[in-house]
C-alpha cells in the first residue's frame, strides 16, 4: 500500500515557465550550481553533496538553499539549453542569480521550467512522489 498523497499546495511563482512533472528530488543540503552540477548531464557533481551522482534532469527539484555563485545562472541556462534542466524548481528562498538563468532561457525561446517558492518545511511531504507544478498549484500524481 502506498502512502497517501499530500494535498495540493499553493506556491508563490518566482519565474513563470512551462508546467513541470516528474519524480520529486528533495535535496538534503544546499547546493552550488557552479561546480556542483554538471551542465552537460544534469548530475550533481559535488562529491561533498549527500546526493552526489544523482541527476536533477527531468525531476521536480526541491532546493532547501543554494550556495551562491554569480555563475549559477549560466549553469542553469546551459542545463535548459542541453535539455537537462529540472522539470520544475521549488525553492525555500529565491536566489535571484540562479533564477536569472531561467529568465534568459525563456527569452532565448528555450524550454524553461517553472520556479516556485514553498517553505522548506513542506518539502518532505513530496519525497518519493511524482509531482506536478503548474505555477498555481503543486501536487502529487497517482503512481499506480
Amino acid at each position: 500500500m502506498s502512502a497517501a498523497a499530500p494535498p495540493l499546495s499553493r506556491p508563490e511563482v518566482l519565474v513563470a515557465g512551462e508546467p513541470g512533472e516528474g519524480l520529486a528530488l528533495v535535496l538534503t543540503a544546499p547546493i552550488s550550481f557552479w561546480g556542483g552540477v554538471d551542465p552537460t548531464s544534469g548530475r550533481i557533481a559535488d562529491v561533498r553533496h549527500p546526493q552526489h551522482g544523482t541527476s536533477i534532469a527531468g525531476r521536480v527539484l526541491f532546493l532547501p538553499g543554494t550556495i551562491g555563485s554569480s555563475s549559477a545562472s549560466a549553469v542553469l541556462l546551459e542545463l535548459a539549453h542541453n535539455g537537462h534542466a529540472p522539470a520544475a524548481i521549488v525553492m525555500n528562498e529565491p536566489d535571484a542569480i540562479l533564477l536569472l538563468g531561467l529568465i534568459v532561457a525563456k527569452q532565448m525561446g528555450w524550454k524553461t521550467p517553472v520556479a516556485v517558492r514553498l517553505p522548506a518545511s513542506e518539502f518532505v511531504r513530496f519525497e518519493g512522489h511524482r509531482v506536478r507544478v503548474d505555477g498555481a498549484f503543486l501536487g502529487t500524481l497517482e503512481t499506480g
